[in-house]
């Protein structure tokens, strides 16, 4: 069992916590120092599943040749060859070669992106180092001796061998298969083999501790851990497409019989005018693969997955690609108060003793608690720090007080019973039981409250006046027993009974600086912010007021948990129509929020921190968990994390959002109508008797050079200035809504009339000049799409509003003109692409042509502001 050894630990179980620590060389209460840590990882590597080898470089430069669309073009290239054209047949090869190499590098870009994300993900664990201090650390980064702590809610994050627990339950569904909870313990269990399941002082990583917390030895990191033993079994995988992938797939499929049965239109309508019927066959099928918009669904993984590595910016991890497409779609933000919406910093405000001895009150603080010292501050839950440090300010001695009275026996705290309990030594015998709860689950529990008959009456009137104000109150009573060796077999109801009121605390969370503002930016958005939390109805209600979810003035309902419970779904339906504050709530009441709004047709975005919040995470269209105070849990069953904990930065999230699915439209905009151009420029030629305007070869070019890097830039497009003052979008909305298909329409006839008008004058000045009406084309259409796409950065401002700032898209803007520009002028290109130089008036009217088409967009947009500004 060195602890430089890279070789798993045999039979653990078999084995006392202490002889095992001894072998790896360290004591379960100090921890391992920082220069063993460092030497541990290089000899056992990271903390990680085995995963599936990248796919080879050989296998993604063979992917894009697969295509049909690509053998197509390859049949194209030996056309050429067969009629003579081998300068053809080496430019289709080039470029289908450079499209190769676009596609890899997409492709690329996805993947770099995606697996940022993922180590952004990575899960963090609670250990104990250099002396004993508690470190937040990544789990990727444990090691074999590491003394990790666990809580209700978190995922184990490597195996472990328990040396302390504390009613500790594990859910080992996920690698045993076994549905039924299993409690811990830390007793050496005989030699041998057993089941997993049978291994009660192991927690296997992967698994996830329901209840209670614990502490616990590493004794096998990555694939030496049980669960790293299963994941090398499983090394395939399996990339499924988004659902805005699929839509845009489905669209593609679609158009491609569209734009085949033109094709073939194309190739008869050229061989009855007694063009070549092998040039025709090439021209065909040019036209096919550059209007078959067969990689749009590519393109958009890179627009979403650039986008979602932007949101990283604004403090918000998508777990979830989908996510990124939906939070454009959100109606509704149902929010958690403490921590989100408030600072999550809690503080003693005020406090009131019912019994003889002040003194009850600070040690029922500094006893019935889980928070901890952590080098020099406490860590834990925010109310629980803020009792520590109100206690200390009290003058009290916390660890001298917790080391004179440790505790025996806990009942800990539950959404259910909304309190907690612990059994300590008393000091002048038998011992003393402290609860901490809701004042409206401990006070009906509590007998008397000192000598005052009317104490609990009054504590209750105070406990009303201080919710009213927006505090936090907690009751916390005590309960003398005889026997702690009877009271440990107690449950919880029969502990938490006959209890004597100490006293009550009122604790105040302030609202976040920016969480107001966030709120009206979501209403503003046509977005409405509900709350729903724990917390008392009146406290709730009086930080509502403040953040602007509700009225400052007038009255506002707020619905109760106990209340929620007595609604039939008809009578729920009803109200969540107007209610914005739920105060008591449990878990399954959240489901049931959720699914009501969900059934009015709203689109929902769910917070949530804690085990509990788990299922209505998943509910909720968007799930959406805290990446600073959640619980693993709850981020694996959301779509989103926030890494602050911010309210304000879920709305920044749905502003990305917006401004991500915005710029999918704005391409799939600007390929459509590039392609409809291409496709109206060879359609119409046979029919108004001209020749055809291009070769096959400039095609391919305007398809390569437009729809890269150009397109691409448009992920980087800023948002709209009205993108968080208009109404959500139906989430079933499809991509070409609002006008987009009509848009591609008509503007590619635009641009496909244009050329041809251009290719006509030419060729009445010059009836032979065959070369330069085609150049004279080629060079029109390719201007005309960057126009467009300068045109369509925004679907409302006017072109020259905020001009310079996508500099991506003006760079990419820019170089498509200068390699235009090469293939016309450069001698060695003009025999490839057999082009004509053009004198500066033909270069003026292709120019020209194309600033037409961006003032007839512009004239598009100002028709829109004019509709929108009379509604």
């Amino acid at each position: 069992m060195a602890a430089s050894s890279a070789r798993p630990i045999s039979e653990p179980h078999a084995h006392p916590a202490t002889t095992l620590a001894d072998g790896l060389g360290v004591r379960l209460d100090h921890g391992l120092a920082d220069d063993d840590v460092a030497a541990r990882r290089a000899s056992h590597g990271p903390n990680r599943l085995p995963e599936a080898p990248p796919r080879p470089l050989w296998l993604r430069l063979l992917d894009p040749f697969r295509d049909v669309m690509v053998m197509v073009l390859l049949a194209a290239a030996l056309i050429s060859g067969a009629i003579g054209e081998l300068a053809d047949t080496v430019a289709i090869l080039v470029i289908v070669l450079l499209n190769a190499g676009i596609g890899l590098w997409q492709e690329w870009q996805a993947d770099r992106a995606l697996q940022a994300l993922g180590r952004m993900a990575a899960p963090q664990a609670t250990v104990r180092r250099a002396g004993g201090q508690l470190r937040q650390v990544a789990s990727d980064e444990l090691v074999p001796g590491d003394v990790v702590l666990l809580e209700a809610g978190q995922r184990v994050p490597a195996d472990l061998r328990l040396h302390q627990v504390a009613r500790l339950k594990v859910d080992e569904s996920a690698l045993t298969g076994e549905s039924v909870t299993v409690e811990k313990t830390t007793a050496t269990l005989p030699a041998g083999e057993p089941a997993l399941g049978d291994r009660h002082n192991m927690a296997w990583q992967g698994t996830l501790v329901t209840h209670g917390h614990a502490e616990g030895l590493v004794v096998a990191t990555g694939g030496h851990t049980e669960l790293g033993r299963v994941a090398a079994l499983l090394q395939r995988t399996e990339r499924r497409l988004t659902p805005l992938q699929q839509r845009l797939a489905a669209f593609g499929r679609r158009i491609a019989w569209v734009v085949l049965a033109i094709c073939a239109l194309v190739f008869a309508l050229g061989v009855l005018r007694g063009e070549p019927v092998l040039r025709m066959a090439l021209t065909a099928i040019s036209l096919a693969v550059a209007a078959i918009p067969e990689a749009l669904p590519a393109v958009v993984t890179v627009l979403l997955a650039l986008g979602a590595r932007r949101l990283v910016a604004v403090q918000a991890l998508v777990r979830r690609l989908p996510s990124v497409e939906t939070l454009g779609s959100v109606t509704v933000i149902c929010s958690d108060k403490t921590g989100t919406l408030t600072q999550n910093r809690m503080q003693l405000r005020t406090h009131a003793v019912f019994v003889p001895e002040p003194q009850a009150l600070w040690t029922a603080a500094v006893l019935c608690n889980d928070a901890r010292a952590g080098g020099s501050d406490w860590v834990g839950d925010p109310t629980e720090t803020a009792l520590l440090q109100a206690a200390e300010a009290a003058g009290v001695d916390v660890a001298g007080q917790q080391g004179r009275q440790p505790r025996r026996h806990e009942w800990p705290f539950d959404a259910e019973r909304k309190r907690m309990a612990t059994l300590h030594d008393a000091p002048g015998g038998g011992g003393v039981l402290w609860v901490k709860g809701a004042p409206e689950t401990v006070l009906p529990r509590c007998r008397l409250a000192g000598d005052d008959p009317g104490a609990l009456a009054l504590a209750q009137s105070t406990s009303d006046a201080w919710a009213a104000e927006g505090l936090r109150v907690l009751a916390l009573a005590r309960r003398r027993v005889d026997d702690l060796r009877v009271a440990t077999t107690w449950d919880a109801d029969q502990a938490e009974q006959v209890l004597e009121l100490v006293g009550l605390v009122g604790l105040m969370d302030p609202p976040r600086p920016e969480a107001r503002a966030a709120v009206a930016e979501c209403r503003a958005a046509g977005i409405r912010p509900v709350m729903i939390t724990g917390d008392h109805p009146a406290t709730a209600l009086a930080i509502a007021r403040e953040l602007g979810i509700v009225a400052q003035t007038g009255s506002a309902r707020v619905v109760t948990g106990p209340e929620l419970a007595t609604l039939d779904d008809t009578a729920l339906a009803a109200a969540v129509r107007e209610v914005a504050v739920y105060a008591r709530t449990d878990p399954a009441q959240k489901i049931r929020i959720v699914q009501a709004l969900q059934a009015q047709g709203q689109f929902v975005a769910m917070t949530g921190d804690g085990v509990n919040d788990a299922p209505a995470l998943r509910q909720a269209d968007i799930g959406v968990a805290m990446g600073l105070g959640g619980t693993d849990v709850a981020r694996e069953a959301a779509s989103l994390v926030l890494l602050d904990d911010h309210f304000a930065t879920i709305v920044g999230a749905v502003r990305e959002g917006r401004r991500i699915f915005d710029n999918i439209r704005k391409f799939v905009r600007y390929a459509l109508t590039g392609n409809s151009g291409e496709i109206w420029v060879l359609f119409l030629a046979p029919l108004v008797g001209l020749p055809m305007p291009l070769a096959p070869l400039h095609i391919l070019w305007v398809n390569l050079v437009t729809d890269g890097l150009p397109g691409l830039a448009l992920a980087t497009e800023p948002a709209e200035g009205g993108v968080m003052r208009r109404p959500p979008r139906a989430p079933d909305e499809s991509v070409l809504a609002g006008g987009l298909w009509q848009h591609a329409l008509w503007v590619g006839l635009l641009m496909g009339g244009l050329c041809l008008a251009l290719q006509a004058w030419a060729l009445q000045g010059d009836p032979g000049g065959t070369a330069r009406a085609q150049t004279l084309v080629f060079t029109t259409l390719t201007f005309a799409q960057m126009a467009h796409l300068l045109a369509i950065r925004s679907e409302h401002d006017p072109v020259w509003r905020g001009l310079g700032g996508n500099r991506p898209l003006l760079a990419a803007v820019a170089l498509t003109v200068v390699l235009q520009l090469a293939v016309v002028y450069l001698p060695a290109l003009q025999a490839v692409f057999r082009t004509e130089a053009l004198a500066p008036a033909d270069l003026a009217l292709s120019v020209a042509a194309a600033a037409a088409v961006a003032l007839a967009v512009e004239a598009e947009k100002a028709w829109r502001r004019r509709v929108a500004a009379a509604r």
